[in-house]
């Protein structure tokens, strides 16, 4: 019996602020059009018409996005390609001259050799996403200012920067509710965001960076959601060299946003991550690399809340905490003389203090989980 092969016709289009370049794999021709509205119609029908099912189109700053849902809606299936898969892929054939047409071309090329990437990205995000980024632009903008401020002794250009900080502040707050108010408005959202924030050491702030930058959470594993946040450590061994483990790549902010609440869920709010930070300190690891432990620990526990659909905070029975821990680690006040002369403090004195910083502030997840409630998420 004779089986018939059906190949999908891929196309590929390099992105500009101003213009779009498409080519259809295998032929020779290029089409231009403008990045407008009106230019997505002419691309559409041009595709439509040469039988391409799959376009593929590399990440461009965001000038890509709005052709992207324009092709979505016309039933297309669009794969947005990293830019370092398109230059990988341009090494792998010996390709080094470049210009938009080839470009073009290469990202055609690219994108028929490049499986089925699933279901499309959820339209609702792109919205909400922005207002997450703006929030965090402010945040940036403040600390900015706060580092000026250091260095400023004038007292009227303090004041000036003193209340540019403030007024930073009081829009950022504004935009946190407001976009709190936007994700609780559809119910799916809600239920996620509620989950999240269920987890000792996550607040709002990071639960929306969750919910919003990483919407495979809860159907991906533990392995490839540290991947996409750059969470996950990699090896780097050839022959008899065994170089350190590093983590890589991922998407940023959202890396950011973990490492800011691990920082002081790892020192106070998460039990969990109390024992994981003082089990890799014990045995020589960094603080830094321990905290980045933390991490991505934290995100493997919204993983397993999102994927169970349940916040499943199970009793450790098995491994009771001990007398220090209850004494020390777990309550918002400084070690007593007694532990520190012993050596059982956990902290130090300026991870203490940062531990106590604005992190501590509900919506980064400041809410102290006491012994009594010592929790483990089975992962």
């Amino acid at each position: 019996m004779k089986m018939t092969q059906i190949s999908t016709l891929s196309g590929g289009i390099d992105t500009s602020k101003e213009k779009l370049d498409v080519a259809v794999h295998g032929r020779a021709d290029v089409v231009t059009v403008t990045n407008d509205a009106g230019g997505w119609k002419k691309l559409t029908a041009h595709l439509v018409e040469a039988g391409v099912g799959r376009v593929g189109i590399e990440a461009t700053g965001g000038y890509e996005r709005g052709v992207v849902r324009h092709l979505l809606a016309a039933g297309l299936t669009v794969i947005v390609l990293q830019p370092l898969q398109v230059k990988a892929f341009a090494k792998l054939h010996l390709r080094r001259a470049k210009n938009d047409r080839l470009d073009a071309a290469l990202n055609a090329a690219c994108t028929s050799m490049i499986g089925d990437r699933g279901k499309a990205p959820d339209p609702r995000l792109d919205a909400l996403t922005d207002q997450l980024t703006f929030i965090e632009q402010q945040e940036e903008d403040a600390a900015r200012l706060k580092t000026r401020l250091e260095h400023v002794e004038d007292a009227r250009l303090a004041r000036l920067i003193k209340t540019d900080i403030g007024r930073i502040e009081r829009r950022r707050a504004a935009e946190l509710r407001r976009l709190l108010a936007a994700v609780r408005v559809q119910p799916d959202l809600a239920r996620r965001l509620e989950l999240v924030v269920s987890i000792p050491g996550i607040g709002e702030r990071t639960a929306l960076a969750l919910i919003l930058r990483m919407p495979e959470l809860g159907k991906i594993s533990r392995e490839e959601a540290a991947s996409l946040a750059g969470l996950a450590p990699f090896v780097h061994q050839s022959g008899k060299r065994k170089g350190e483990t590093h983590i890589g790549g991922g998407r940023s902010r959202l890396r950011r946003s973990l490492f800011a609440a691990a920082l002081p869920a790892s020192f106070r709010w998460n039990p969990a991550l109390v024992a994981l930070y003082a089990r890799l300190t014990r045995r020589g690891k960094p603080p830094k690399s321990a905290l980045i432990a933390c991490a991505r620990k934290l995100l493997i526990f919204a993983n397993t809340v999102l994927a169970r659909g349940a916040n499943n905070r199970l009793r450790h029975e098995n491994r009771p905490v001990p007398w220090f821990d209850q004494h020390c680690s777990f309550v918002p006040t400084a070690c007593c003389t007694r532990c520190r002369a012993q050596g059982w403090s956990r902290m130090a004195a300026g991870h203490r203090a940062a531990a106590r910083s604005v992190l501590d502030q509900p919506e980064h997840g400041g809410k102290l989980v006491t012994a009594d409630v010592y929790t483990s998420y089975q992962t």
